[in-house]
């Protein structure tokens, strides 16, 4: 708590300081105005102790956030004790003026060197990069040190860049090292130089090391201190635009500490990249050309300038492309843009055959993501890898218009600087397009399983009508040819003997007469001869179901359906019914048979219990599917909000619209 209260106190005095130092310098006279309007030192000595206060108040202990205090409380007295110094010169009281530039001093070089040199070197965790990095920091302090020495004992005042009224002197001037003083100063100068840059390339050398959201933390800071940089090293002419910039590196850490949104950063990166290279780019372009142009034309201005403006033009836009494939490569490696990607994706489906789709998607996920292994998992045990996923990849569930179709297992990340933000886009652009392609592999692999069921089916069916014929039906009609010749030897000799033969034969064709019924009917219920598929079903209700459970049947004008439809139809019917009476506990049934456009749509609903909550398709559920699937329609078993089970089966009702199954006669 008393860390805290005293973060905030500085916060304030920053706050108060800052303002006041500015209302101060607004009233100076112009020739005792600072060479610049405004300093680094001002946007840091308002921003960091404020930013920093607020890191201490979410993480007490965080080493960074006090030296964003410090420094920012160092910055902001220098820049008080600066104003100051001119407003006593302005007011003619030298001698003040030249102890409180004196007192700046210090303030001003621990300041920089604790926001330009440690806070980078520490953040965004608080700890160096490496032991290696320790020897920095002493050398950093001590070159502080020396510089706020040299800067209070220089015995010949330093340039104020600008004439003044006076010059102030130094009451703290020792001639220590006589003409060397200058030199020795400016080579302390570019020691402080070098530890800032030594700075920021330790905070690079930690973003390349770093894992995917680590690199993701330390973008913005370094992207914020870098500009900061490059305005430092290119000298005083640059320092306003570092001053207002310097304000953006306290709320960049902030963001990297509190990792708080840290999505986007490349594409500011990628944007400004873009940017400057088309700004300078095209500005060589115009003026070269212009410039050629008045040499080769000079009495024609306005052609010079038309010549490089569309010499410009012309460059802009390959210009613009070349730039951000060049950024896409510098972000992502060999990947950019997430639509492009699609595109890709969406050429390699169509090129490959139906049973390859699903590997081509997973090669195009995997490099796009640049991880170590992408697989895709279909429900239903079809699963298709590229790479190596690991023993703990990340799932990502694959979902066809609400309904699940498999999973996707991506592996580690590779090699990428920036992989979490560009992931996430990635993967927001192409699951659609993998689910869709998941769902079709789904479908295609339950049609074959569906067709390779229904020929077994149909090959054991004609086995089973094979043996019944010829082991049931063919024996027994043997042995009614034997019956009739015994009879007939025996009919003039002993006819009550052909009497009991007679009796046994008629017997014996009831029994044909049975069997071949039976045969009959299992190949097409003679009800849907006899009644019509409305007439069929609303007796199979009456026949299956018992009194108790109430069956309503609701049909349109069907007209006249194919046979293989009108069986399928039955038979869904059928088992679905039985289904009812085995488990649903229901007290009504509602069938509806109605025909849409060139579909027969049947519904069998009831209310009894539903679906169990994890349930397991039986033979039953199995064979409704396939018989929809047979002639090309669809089968679904739900359970709605209102309860009970829902069975909806739509089977094509024109004729040229079944699905031909292979090896048979379409």
């Amino acid at each position: 708590m008393r860390r805290a209260r005293l973060a905030w106190a500085m916060a304030a005095v920053g706050l108060i300081i800052v303002p006041t130092a500015v209302v101060i310098q607004i009233g100076l006279p112009p020739e005792w105005m600072p060479n610049l309007p405004a300093t680094p030192d001002y946007a840091a000595g308002f921003a960091f102790p404020v930013v920093g206060a607020f890191l201490l108040a979410h993480q007490p202990k965080l080493k960074i956030a006090w030296l964003m205090c410090i420094g920012g409380m160092c910055s902001a007295i220098c820049v008080l004790l600066s104003v100051l110094m001119f407003r006593a010169a302005a007011d003619g009281d030298l001698a003040l003026a030249g102890v409180l530039r004196d007192l700046a001093a210090l303030p001003w070089t621990l300041g920089g060197c604790l926001l330009a040199v440690l806070v980078p070197l520490f953040a965004p965790d608080g700890r160096l990069p490496s032991r290696r990095w320790r020897p920095l920091v002493p050398i950093a302090l001590t070159g502080a040190v020396v510089q706020a020495f040299l800067a209070i004992t220089r015995p010949i005042p330093a340039p104020t860049g600008k004439p003044r009224p006076a010059v102030i002197p130094n009451p703290l001037a020792i001639d220590l090292f006589g003409s060397f003083h200058a030199e020795l100063y400016m080579l302390v100068y570019v020691l402080m130089e070098l530890c800032i840059v030594a700075a920021l390339v330790s905070f690079t050398l930690r973003l390349r090391r770093a894992d995917a959201v680590t690199r993701r933390q330390i973008a913005w800071p370094l992207f914020t201190f870098a500009i900061y940089v490059v305005c430092l090293l290119l000298g005083p002419g640059f320092w306003l635009i570092g001053g207002l910039w310097t304000g953006l590196i306290p709320i960049a850490i902030m963001v990297s500490v509190l990792r708080y949104r840290l999505f986007g950063i490349d594409t500011v990166i990628s944007h400004t990249i873009v940017a400057a290279g088309l700004i300078a780019v095209v500005s060589a372009v115009y003026f070269s050309v212009g410039a050629l142009s008045s040499l080769l034309v000079s009495s024609y201005h306005q052609v010079a300038g038309l010549a490089a403006a569309l010499f410009a033009g012309a460059f802009f836009q390959p210009l613009r492309r070349a730039l951000q494939r060049f950024s896409d490569r510098v972000l992502y490696g060999r990947v950019g843009d997430p639509r492009l990607l699609a595109d890709r994706l969406i050429q390699e489906v169509r090129q490959a055959d139906p049973a390859e789709a699903l590997g081509a998607v997973v090669a195009v996920v995997r490099d796009g993501l640049a991880v170590a292994g992408a697989a895709i998992e279909v429900i239903d045990g079809l699963r298709v890898e590229s790479g190596t996923v690991g023993e703990q990849p990340r799932a990502i569930d694959l979902v066809w218009h609400g309904e699940p179709v498999g999973r996707l297992l991506l592996g580690p990340l590779g090699t990428r600087r920036f992989a979490v933000s560009h992931d996430e886009r990635v993967i927001a652009t192409l699951l659609p397009y993998v689910a869709d392609v998941a769902h079709a592999a789904r479908m295609a692999a339950d049609l074959q399983r569906s067709r390779e069921r229904i020929l077994a089916a149909r090959e054991e069916e004609r086995r089973r009508l094979r043996r019944d014929l010829h082991d049931g039906l063919g024996q027994t009609l043997g042995a009614m040819a034997m019956t009739i010749n015994m009879a007939r030897i025996s009919i003039n000799r002993s006819p009550g003997t052909a009497d009991d033969l007679l009796q046994d034969l008629r017997t014996g064709m009831d029994a044909v007469a049975g069997d071949i019924r039976d045969l009959v009917y299992g190949l097409r219920p003679p009800a849907l001869d006899d009644l019509g598929l409305t007439g069929a079903v609303t007796s199979l209700g009456a026949e299956t179901l018992p009194p108790a459970i109430k069956v309503a049947v609701v049909a349109d004008e069907l007209g006249e359906l194919p046979a293989a439809v009108e069986v399928a139809a039955y038979r869904i019917v059928q088992e679905a019914l039985t289904n009812v009476r085995r488990h649903a506990q229901a007290g009504q049934v509602r069938i509806v048979l109605a025909r849409e456009e060139e579909q027969l749509v049947v519904r069998i609903e009831d209310d009894g219990v539903g679906l169990p909550a994890h349930r397991r398709a039986g033979v039953g559920t199995a064979s409704m599917r396939e018989r929809a699937a047979e002639l090309g329609g669809t089968c679904a078993i739900t359970s709605p909000d209102s309860g009970g089970t829902l069975v909806e089966a739509r089977l094509p009702a024109v004729a040229d619209r079944l699905e031909p199954v292979p090896g048979q006669p379409s």
